[in-house]
């Protein structure tokens, strides 16, 4: 007879306040033991994960900055041809693939290790192929820049040609820098381009064809055939990006386009025109190439920009020796006889008004002081003496007296009496 409780049943136990039978308790069991499982095997798959994705990780430290493993480099001695390599990019390992690819380091890694956190420069070097990564890296970071090629450094004053002075040295000019930056050796090969191919060019090359800003356009046009139209166009900075292999049109369009952006961001367009005068943004490039010329002290740039500006008002003769000497092979600080009634273009002694172009590349000091000139009635300058000083007034009497100055002091020799 039944008791009253079936096997089904049979021995009850509270669980959480309820009974259960062992059957229950078997199913309960059943379910612990398959989340267990479950548990371990998500526990597997999470070590697996760990363990493929630290050795992805190891493999990529390994192969960008030498962990592990040597990252492959070439022997020292095996150096292979020459060739010309750009720099670009954000980091180090963006110049390592640049180098890797062109066949001078053999790893990304080998670079990034040979190179730690020295600080290089993009730009075109002057390479070999199959080089160990650390002799690359000592090239690339040699102060002397003994590598480099394709870089052009512009002076506040510079002009296009070649200058001589009294003493006969020679201060070169825009076009045999640029002569000189395009110097490199391909498979053994030297290549240059002369000088004169940039002369070419700069005279004879459309408007369009050399990037030459809207407000320069109608002088460059009408002195087509003559090479100083670009006078100034080329602004003073270090420009380290000029591919040595370029053709001369596209290297000056590069040079001229980025120059006229630096121009205009020192406020050649926006700047207001002060009276008397009220100058367009070329003269105003014009006059500041002048005033870059003429002194050598920041501080007396304003007040010679109002010299120009005033002497332009009164439709007076600039009598400028800074134009002279431009026009002149052989420059110096006296001029005197027939070169200063030498009629050219640019002579401010034998025709009124600015020169045609301007007479050397404009530095950000005199742009902006001759945005800004200083007020004054100034009509006359010179300067007394080497360290610069310079003398301004209204009137012609006192700047003789002003010149007898600098006679006195032997910076003046011409007009200085017997």
């Amino acid at each position: 007879m039944s008791d009253g409780w079936n096997n089904e049943r049979a021995d009850p136990v509270a669980i959480g306040g309820q009974r259960t039978t062992r059957a229950e308790r078997r199913r309960a069991a059943q379910r612990e033991r398959i989340k267990r499982r479950r548990r371990v095997a998500l526990l597997s798959l999470i070590v697996v994960f760990l363990v493929v994705i630290g050795g992805v990780l190891w493999t990529v430290r390994g192969s960008l900055f030498g962990g592990g493993s040597a990252p492959e480099d070439y022997a020292s001695g095996q150096a292979g041809p020459e060739v010309v390599v750009h720099i670009v990019g954000q980091n180090n390992s963006d110049f390592a693939q640049n180098l890797v690819d062109a066949g001078v380091v053999k790893s990304v890694g080998a670079f990034n290790q040979a190179a730690g956190d020295k600080p290089i420069s993009a730009g075109y070097y002057e390479l070999r192929k199959s080089l160990p990564a650390s002799e690359v890296v000592t090239m690339l970071v040699d102060p002397a820049r003994s590598h480099r090629v394709g870089m052009l450094n512009v002076s506040a004053g510079a002009v296009l040609d070649d200058k001589r002075s009294k003493d006969n040295k020679v201060a070169q000019g825009i076009f045999s820098q640029l002569s000189a930056a395009t110097a490199h050796t391909v498979d053994g090969v030297k290549k240059q381009t002369p000088k004169a191919d940039f002369v070419r060019v700069a005279s004879s090359a459309s408007v369009a064809d050399l990037g030459i800003p809207e407000w320069a356009a109608a002088t460059v046009t009408r002195l087509k055939g003559d090479h100083r139209r670009i006078e100034g166009l080329i602004a003073p900075g270090i420009w380290d990006q000029i591919d040595p292999s370029g053709t001369p049109i596209g290297i000056l369009k590069q040079l001229i386009t980025a120059s006229a952006k630096q121009y205009e961001a020192q406020g050649l367009l926006t700047a207001s025109r002060t009276s008397p005068a009220k100058l367009a943004p070329y003269q105003v490039l014009v006059s500041a190439s002048i005033v870059e010329r003429e002194v050598n002290q920041a501080d007396d740039y304003p007040k010679v920009a109002r010299v120009i500006l005033n002497r332009l008002a009164k439709d007076q003769k600039l009598e400028m020796d800074s134009t002279v000497n431009y026009g002149e092979a052989v420059t110096g600080i006296d001029v005197a006889g027939e070169k200063l009634l030498k009629k050219t273009e640019w002579n401010t002694y034998a025709k009124t008004g600015l020169p045609a172009t301007p007479i050397g590349a404009v530095g950000t000091d005199a742009l902006v002081a001759t945005e800004n000139p200083a007020p004054g009635p100034w009509l006359y300058f010179v300067t007394v003496d080497n360290k610069g000083t310079t003398l301004f007034t209204d009137d012609f009497a006192q700047h003789e007296r002003n010149r007898q100055k600098a006679c006195d002091t032997k910076f003046l020799t011409v007009g200085c009496g017997p």
